[in-house]
């Protein structure tokens, strides 16, 4: 079977009539050029060229080989753009989000993403990261923005993508009475995400260092939920900081102050080897970027 560079000499010769021009525009020797057309005739089983003639031209069956050979190298080049050029990118990401990722940073990561690769279609999943991990796994992701990298496995690769502080949050007058009352705290119920996720795992270990063997805690697969819950007094929401500025600031929530702070959640890109592995790089670098400038904009200084 012959390949694209036995082809590309053969079109060359053909377009500039002469060897010697082929193998200058291709920067390689003329026995070089000869060499690969030779190969090329040998496959095909017949001579291309009418190597008497000046300049050079194809046989009969050249000619008619020629036009195929020049759609050959032209769907090659524009195959090869769609990883050459950063906007070129036409296909489908599956994309898997956690929830507190999907309300931070990536409203604005959305935005740069659609104006970097305006051909791309994007099916986005938000769900917690044991989900999205399964999904990856079973080839209906290809690409997540999650926690736990330790669970994937060798078909897949993980870049840091961002850290997000976590605190401790309580409606106005369950703040007050917590102040007051000090003891309090080790009976008040928690709010955090759901026991499959790791927020959960770090509250537990944390509270249990703390002293608080058996905490009761609700749990909740949604941000917005323990958001819900905390600002109406129902519990201790246990929340990535970053997130509840507006609530804060709105005075909904007081953020309580810790003598040990929270353990920060660490987040990063995985994706698939086989998947766009260029593209999902590329894509992980603009989730990196989007999430530092989020942070930089939302930082907080402990309570």
């Amino acid at each position: 079977m012959f390949d694209f560079k036995e082809l590309e000499a053969f079109v060359w010769v053909v377009r500039l009539g002469s060897f010697r021009k082929g193998a200058t525009k291709l920067h390689l020797t003329q026995p070089s050029i000869s060499d690969r057309i030779n190969r090329l005739e040998a496959t095909v089983g017949e001579s291309l060229l009418e190597r008497a003639t000046r300049p050079i031209q194809p046989t009969l069956r050249g000619r008619e080989f020629f036009a195929h050979a020049e759609r050959l190298l032209s769907g090659r080049d524009e195959a090869m753009r769609l990883f050459q050029e950063e906007g070129a990118f036409s296909g489908t990401l599956r994309l898997g989000v956690i929830e507190t990722i999907a309300n931070s940073w990536f409203p604005a990561f959305m935005r740069q993403l659609a104006e970097r690769y305006p051909k791309l279609t994007l099916e986005m999943t938000v769900d917690i990261s044991p989900s999205l991990h399964q999904r990856l796994a079973d080839n209906d992701l290809d690409m997540l923005f999650a926690m736990d990298s330790a669970a994937m496995g060798p078909y897949a690769t993980q870049t840091p993508l961002c850290t997000f502080e976590m605190g401790m949050f309580a409606s106005p007058t369950l703040a007050g009475q917590l102040a007051e009352d000090g003891e309090r705290f080790a009976s008040t119920p928690f709010i955090s995400f759901s026991k499959q996720a790791r927020p959960y795992t770090e509250l537990v270990s944390y509270l249990s260092e703390q002293g608080i063997t058996q905490p009761k805690v609700h749990c909740t697969s949604t941000l917005m939920t323990i958001l819900r819950m905390s600002s109406e007094g129902l519990g201790i929401g246990v929340l990535p900081v970053a997130t509840v500025e507006d609530v804060i600031s709105h005075g909904e929530l007081v953020r309580l102050p810790l003598k040990t702070p929270l353990p920060p959640m660490v987040y990063e890109a995985i994706w698939r080897n086989a998947n766009y592995p260029d593209f999902c790089a590329s894509v992980a670098r603009l989730g990196r970027q989007c999430a530092e400038t989020y942070s930089q904009q939302h930082a907080h200084s402990d309570p």
